[in-house]
C-alpha cells in the first residue's frame, strides 16, 4: 500500500529517534555494569532492547507503506558521565519521544491510517512507561539520596 510521503517521513523521524535511544541505552547500560550498578544494568539493558523493537516496527511499517527506511540517521546522543546524568538525559529523551509518537498518532488520524495509528499507540505506551521507570528513579534519588540509591542497584 502506498502511503503518504509525509507520513513516512515522520516514520523515519521516530526511526532516528529510536536507533539513537537504542546507542545511548546500551551505552548506559555498560558503563552501569562496569560501575557494578547490575539492577541498572539490566534494567537499561531491558529498556535498549525494546527500543530496538520499536525500531524493528517502524522499519516494518515503513515498508508496508512501500518507503526507504533511513537508518544511517542519528540524533545527537547525551551520554551521562554519572546514573543521575543518565537518568536526566534518559528521561529528556523519553519525554521527548512521548510527544513525537502523539504528534506522529495525529497525523495518522488525519490521513485515516488506523494501522500506523494503532502501531504507534503501542509504541507510545512504551515510551511512557519508560518515562514513569526513570520518573521513579529520580523520586527515588530525591528521597533516599543519590548514595543510597546506588547502593540499591548493586
Amino acid at each position: 500500500m502506498k502511503g503518504s510521503p509525509e507520513l513516512i517521513a515522520t516514520l523515519n523521524q521516530l526511526l532516528a529517534e529510536e536507533l539513537t535511544a537504542i546507542n545511548q541505552y546500551m551505552v548506559h547500560a555498560e558503563m552501569c555494569e562496569n560501575w557494578g550498578y547490575d539492577k541498572l544494568h539490566a534494567a537499561v539493558r531491558r529498556r535498549a532492547i525494546v527500543e530496538m523493537k520499536h525500531a524493528e516496527t517502524i522499519i516494518g511499517r515503513i515498508l508496508s507503506l512501500e518507503g526507504t527506511p533511513i537508518v544511517s540517521e542519528l540524533k545527537k546522543l547525551h551520554i551521562g558521565a554519572d546514573v543521575r546524568a543518565q537518568i536526566a538525559n534518559d528521561l529528556q529523551a523519553e519525554r521527548e519521544g512521548v510527544v513525537a509518537y502523539n504528534e506522529a498518532i495525529r497525523q495518522a488520524v488525519a490521513l485515516q491510517d488506523n494501522v500506523t495509528r494503532a502501531l504507534l499507540l503501542s509504541i507510545l505506551k512504551d515510551e511512557d512507561a519508560h518515562a514513569d521507570e526513570l520518573e521513579r528513579y529520580h523520586a527515588q534519588i530525591e528521597q533516599m539520596g543519590y548514595e543510597t540509591f546506588l547502593s540499591t542497584q548493586l
